[in-house]
């Protein structure tokens, strides 16, 4: 295996689907195997030791799952599932795993399963150039901007680090749509340099400071670079929209997550934004189209609590 097969075959990950939501599972078992072979130069891991973060890591940035066993098992189908030309996973005999079998927690658990990361594979991620680009391949071609930090550090991955020891580039980003560098001004002027949930337009001089342009339906899942899937948000609520604490209605109000907990007045002045309308963009500008909406609601925002 070479390099450009490693981060095609990265790239090329089945984007599973759970009842019609994004699964990105695969990635996020992944980048915490890269994490764990960044820092210990090795990625093999059992099951048992895996579950918890791995499962936490799609709980937080995946879609949400009804039913508390569901959630704390949630590794169980990337362990079974990743693509077996870049990972291999065995019995506590030393016999191999197959696709075919059960994503069950205890099932793993009672059969001792371990997996780690092909030997041809851990010997190309060995150069921190390809590991680095490795990464990156899986958040942009999975994620949104606002979500690699809180992800990476999640996963025990210092992407930084890495990109810093191999005097890396950014630009070595693999990305098969280029984003547009028109349309964060676009989205900015149309809501004229405000948060369309909090009202912020602080500014530095004459220099707006802590306003972003925020995609509705991500980049990296076919949502286009328009106003009409975009908001200008602060960079607080830009985050909390990306994680799924915050969300839209179909006709324009404010959704706060069930899962939301707030401490003091400033959590709570997030809590207050439930049912608030979302201003309106400028003349002559499109609003937020359903069809964008629809998709956060499914895919990104966790509506209410976990049921047990």
């Amino acid at each position: 295996m070479t390099r450009e097969e490693l981060l095609s075959a990265l790239a090329g990950l089945r984007r599973a689907q759970v009842r019609g939501r994004r699964a990105p599972h695969k990635p996020l078992l992944v980048l915490w195997l890269l994490g764990r072979f960044a820092a210990h130069g090795s990625s093999a891991v059992g099951y048992a030791e895996a579950e918890e973060p791995v499962s936490r890591l799609i709980n937080d940035f995946g879609p949400q799952v009804r039913g508390a066993a569901a959630a704390r098992q949630r590794a169980a189908m990337p362990f079974v599932h990743l693509e077996r030309a870049l990972w291999d996973v065995r019995d506590a005999a030393g016999e191999p795993i197959g696709t075919d079998a059960a994503e069950s927690g205890p099932k793993l658990r009672e059969r001792g399963a371990h997996g780690r990361l092909r030997p041809e594979v851990e010997r190309l991620l060995a150069d921190p150039g390809t590991l680095a680009a490795a990464a990156r391949v899986l958040l942009d071609e999975h994620f949104t901007p606002t979500l690699e930090a809180p992800i990476c550090e999640a996963a025990g991955l210092d992407l930084t680090a890495v990109e810093a020891s191999a005097f890396l580039l950014i630009e070595d980003r693999r990305v098969a749509r280029r984003r547009s560098a028109a349309f964060a001004e676009a989205v900015l002027i149309a809501y004229a340099y405000a948060c369309a949930m909090c009202g912020f337009d602080g500014r530095l001089g004459r220099t707006p400071v802590g306003i972003e342009a925020a995609h509705i339906r991500w980049h990296s899942q076919d949502g286009p670079d328009e106003v009409r899937n975009g908001l200008a948000l602060c960079a607080l609520h830009h985050r909390l929209f990306d994680l799924g604490v915050l969300g839209l209605t179909g006709d324009g109000a404010i959704r706060v997550s069930g899962l939301y907990v707030a401490g003091g007045p400033a959590a709570r002045q997030v809590a207050d934004l439930e049912g608030r309308e979302l201003a309106v963009p400028g003349r002559g500008r499109p609003r937020p189209a359903g069809e964008f909406v629809a998709w956060h609601g499914a895919q990104v925002f966790k509506d209410g609590a976990v049921a047990a």
